[in-house]
């Protein structure tokens, strides 16, 4: 009960930066929210049983961190079939770069440095 007291009061950071999704709807209304936005939005397709999905877990808090006018998502692939079907999610970890909506980018595999370069790329043209 602590640490989800503490996790709700926003002690871990890290965490709070990378928002989650577990139903359709509201994964499409917060999509909806960005459509209007040049903010990159960095979209995290993973399964709790990958072993390289769970290598990149802390590459990407840390990339929370790093690049804080970044918004991080992450959909867990089985929890929601069709949205990760929606956005042609062949294996596992695909992190879809997102602008206005619509994708821009996708890095395949536990690609850090990849991810990276594409998330510094697409930050810059931000107006």
């Amino acid at each position: 009960m602590g640490s989800c007291l503490s996790s709700m009061r926003g002690n871990d950071t890290e965490s709070s930066r990378i928002l989650s999704f577990h139903s359709a709807a509201s994964w499409n209304t917060h999509l909806n929210s960005t459509k209007n936005t040049t903010q990159l939005m960095v979209i995290d397709f993973s399964a709790s049983w990958c072993g390289p999905c769970r290598f990149m877990e802390p590459v990407l808090k840390e990339f929370a961190k790093i690049f804080a006018n970044v918004v991080f998502v992450k959909i867990d692939v089985d929890e929601l079939k069709e949205v990760a079907q929606e956005w042609r999610v062949e294996a596992m970890p695909t992190f879809v770069l997102v602008k206005k909506g619509k994708e821009v980018d996708r890095v395949v595999g536990a690609q850090q440095e990849d991810l990276k370069k594409k998330i510094e790329e697409y930050m810059i043209d931000e107006k």
